[in-house]
């Protein structure tokens, strides 16, 4: 009996992260798919994703859009993050962080964090300048394109970092091939200063910059970024990174705190 209740509840978790790929991958493409479409990308049985579906389909967590029987994410899942936001106070200070950054600076400024083993943008405010930073908050990007991402594995060994990151996410957007050990290199000095900039990797025209929050193990939970015009934030550089480090400050150990009643 314990065996054959051992193999249902094995069941449900496979079919539970079965579900958390389903959403995850449409996140991820920013569009509406077939079922076949998606157990085709996924490499899953479409039986499973077929059933899997239809399920969150009748909670709302999938809804059909664009025709076709594609599906996409649901309502169900704005109101689930909406609930999540007014019980923390912590995106309240964020947003305000963000705009005090924006105004000081004119810059964009981000609120970036680790989405599993990639990077994400969580929140952005653009600056006041007509100069504007196109970003996808929310979109996942290889944690080695970004200066963020530095910041955001410096608590793991050289070892844990080459474990941490698929092989493929050295390969930069312009085709070239970032060495891991030049990577790691990066990291350490990350690490050591408690900052990282440089000039994007994603584009030719802008420069980034990012400090840690740390968090109370006392590694980057997140971090702050300003993405600016190249010419302007290499010459506003100390001053920059000073706005940074004193927002980060404001921030430090202050993620997810519930709400006072």
């Amino acid at each position: 009996m314990d065996a054959v209740q051992d193999e249902a509840a094995g069941k449900r978790a496979r079919g539970l992260d079965r579900a958390f790929e389903i959403l995850d991958f449409l996140r991820q493409k920013r569009q509406a798919l077939k079922p076949n479409e998606i157990a085709a990308q996924i490499g899953a049985p479409r039986s499973s994703v077929y059933e899997l579906v239809n399920l969150l389909l009748q909670h709302g967590i999938l809804e059909f859009t664009g025709g076709e029987g594609r599906v996409y994410l649901g309502r169900k899942l704005y109101f689930l993050g909406a609930a999540y936001e007014n019980h923390f106070d912590f995106t309240r200070e964020c947003e305000a962080t963000l705009e005090q950054l924006a105004d000081e600076t004119r810059e964009t400024a981000q609120f970036c964090m680790l989405d599993g083993n990639r990077y994400t943008v969580v929140r952005m405010r653009e600056g006041a300048r007509p100069f504007r930073i196109s970003t996808d908050v929310g979109q996942s990007v290889p944690i080695p394109w970004t200066a963020s991402g530095r910041l955001l594995v410096a608590h793991l060994s050289d070892q844990e970092i080459l474990n941490f990151i698929p092989p493929q996410d050295f390969r930069l957007p312009n085709g070239e091939w970032l060495e891991p050990q030049t990577f790691i290199a990066e990291v350490r000095q990350a690490e050591r200063e408690g900052l990282f900039t440089f000039n994007s990797i994603v584009d030719s025209f802008t420069h980034c910059f990012a400090v840690p929050v740390r968090g109370e193990e006392g590694h980057a939970a997140a971090t702050l970024c300003l993405v600016t015009p190249r010419d302007d934030g290499i010459a506003n550089r100390d001053r920059y990174l000073d706005c940074l480090k004193k927002a980060a400050a404001g921030l430090e150990h202050a993620p997810a705190r519930p709400k006072r009643g």
